[in-house]
């Protein structure tokens, strides 16, 4: 892996989409591939923008054109009440890969990698791609039957992701707290990530940067992932990146019984890197893994 550049930044634009909306993105600009594989599109987790992947875009922007999205409802994209569903969200997505020019007809392949439930959307826009997908990375997410492994409902499940008041209550306590996850890996990108996700209000607390309404439409589409049939009709190769955040492994268990199915159905196999003692946010915890993962995965075994 190369040395991430500290001052490689990206540049912000938008691409008008079908249903009228606006979708945000960031751009690590045009490097010319020297490493010769095709461009990257990032997308982010649940209430996260774009910035999330800023480790990631410092590490291989140098290396190939790394472009990542802010997904509808999230960031500086626009937050319709319209279009959270697998269809809408995949072309979104390549309405981004198209209009930054990671896909023209001279670039015809697309490497994907999303973290938690932006690896849901890569998986569905996967799907839609077909030959066009290079690659698919599933960074801690992608691979489970919410409504199956949680036992919970849509409705139930958004209030299990609730922040607490009191760190809510300021933007100085609010980032005392991200910062707290792991002080050692607290840096000038996480501090921007941070901010991105949230806004200081008049009466000096904070909020999800995310709307309510975007924030239900997006969990009721995690809902309706059907990891087995979505990745069975995906042909590019898949590297599931796990997070040790699994008390009852319950969720190793749902990988593992994904990779039979798909196995059985005579789909891709799902290559899987385990990351014992880590949290959900991989980018932070381990970029050259993720980077090296998402640089990788066009040229594994189909």
């Amino acid at each position: 892996m190369p040395e991430p550049e500290p001052g490689l930044e990206p540049a912000g634009f938008t691409v008008d989409v079908d249903t009228a909306d606006r979708i945000h993105f960031l751009d690590w600009g045009d490097p010319g591939r020297p490493d010769g594989g095709p461009g990257i599109l990032l997308i982010h987790g649940l209430a996260g923008t774009a910035w999330v992947w800023a480790p990631i875009g410092r590490r291989i922007g140098g290396l190939r054109r790394t472009v990542a999205m802010d997904l509808r409802g999230h960031g500086l994209s626009d937050a319709p009440t319209h279009g959270y569903d697998p269809a809408t969200l995949a072309a979104d997505a390549i309405a981004v890969a198209e209009g930054s020019g990671l896909l023209d007809p001279d670039v015809d392949r697309v490497v994907l990698a999303g973290h938690g439930f932006g690896a849901i959307v890569a998986a569905w826009t996967a799907a839609v791609l077909g030959a066009r997908c290079a690659g698919l990375v599933l960074v801690d997410g992608g691979w489970e039957d919410l409504r199956s492994s949680t036992g919970m409902e849509p409705d139930e499940f958004l209030r299990t992701i609730e922040e607490p008041p009191e760190v809510m209550r300021s933007l100085r306590a609010y980032l005392a707290d991200r910062r707290a996850y792991d002080p050692s890996t607290w840096d000038a990108d996480q501090d921007r990530a941070a901010r991105a996700a949230v806004v200081e209000l008049p009466a000096g607390h904070v909020a999800s940067s995310t709307r309510p309404h975007a924030l239900a439409g997006a969990v009721g589409a995690m809902f309706d992932y059907r990891p087995a049939e979505t990745l069975a009709v995906v042909r590019a190769p898949i590297v599931a990146l796990m997070a040790a955040d699994d008390e009852d492994e319950s969720r190793g268990a749902a990988l593992e019984q994904l990779r039979d199915a798909l196995g059985a159905a005579g789909a891709a196999a799902i290559a899987v890197e385990r990351f014992p003692g880590l949290g959900h946010n991989l980018m932070r915890y381990r970029p050259d893994a993720v980077a090296a993962a998402i640089l990788g995965v066009d040229r594994r075994a189909g």
